[in-house]
């Protein structure tokens, strides 16, 4: 095994790849040779770097339409399986990443990860609204906390809607735990505003759940994939969206998110995050 000291630029922007493509730890070790302790240092100091420089450079952006939706995943144990003595702490059973897309560019400029609440919405939401250049069209689900949370960040200068959505089950379909839900309709809901009917929708960052999922081993179901430490998962998450705003190019736009909201006039590498690590 290679020590954290001795990996070369070259190596390190292996495990990062590695990492970016969806790999566990444990896959990660076996494919570049780096030590189990080096490649979680790893992410933890690249991540914490990722999470501070995304913070200090997506501001003032110029959205005209955001959405807004929350992915599940859990830490340590599942709810049902938490120790008592840990019961209710943060890091300990269900955790919700909440994220929010721009549409028109696919950049992420905020994600929070937490709990699901009214302190989890407003919390969000202040930070959204505090990215933001001007008004914006804002779109997320019917969950209940969010229209204040909208209505104390943004006062009156956003437009918003909620699209609500009903679904159903098949009763005589086999293992319907495991089956996506059946859309019944979507009604989309005026809140604040006039937030024009045509963009009223969740589709795209309800997409990037799915991104999440196949790029994070730790957003994968029915694996032993999923985070130990809280800690670990707010740097792997920081870590996947430096990758996807930075060096992914979006296929619909043939250029990075950051790019196309003229954020960065370059294509990032991987070796590019590791230079913050020198910042």
């Amino acid at each position: 095994m290679v020590s954290m000291n001795k990996l070369t630029i070259q190596k390190q922007a292996q495990v990062l790849g590695a990492l970016v493509e969806g790999n566990s730890i444990r896959s990660t070790v076996r494919m570049t040779g780096a030590a189990k302790n080096t490649v979680v240092k790893l992410l933890c100091d690249v991540g914490r770097a990722c999470e501070q420089y995304q913070d200090k450079i997506m501001i003032n952006l110029p959205c005209k339409k955001i959405q807004v939706d929350e992915i599940w995943s859990f830490c340590y144990a599942k709810n049902r399986n938490v120790p008592e003595k840990y019961l209710g702490k943060q890091g300990y059973g269900d955790v919700w990443t909440w994220v929010a897309l721009d549409p028109d560019t696919k950049l992420v400029p905020c994600w929070l990860v937490g709990g699901r609440s009214k302190f989890w919405a407003k919390r969000f939401m202040y930070d959204l609204a505090w990215r933001m250049a001007g008004r914006i069209q804002l779109t997320t689900d019917a969950y209940a906390p969010y229209y204040n949370a909208v209505c104390e960040a943004f006062k009156d200068k956003v437009d918003y809607a909620q699209l609500m959505k009903l679904y159903g089950v098949d009763r005589t379909q086999d293992k319907i735990k495991y089956s996506p839900p059946r859309l019944l309709y979507a009604m989309p809901k005026t809140m604040i505003g006039r937030p024009d009917q045509r963009h009223i929708s969740t589709s795209y960052v309800e997409r990037q759940n799915l991104t999440m999922r196949m790029q994070m081993k730790r957003f994968a179901r029915l694996t032993n994939g999923f985070s130990k430490k809280i800690e670990n998962l707010y740097y792997a998450v920081a870590l996947h969206f430096m990758n996807y705003n930075f060096c992914r190019i979006h296929k619909t736009l043939g250029v990075t998110p950051v790019m196309a909201i003229g954020l960065s006039t370059h294509l990032w590498k991987l070796e590019d995050i590791l230079d913050l690590l020198k910042k």
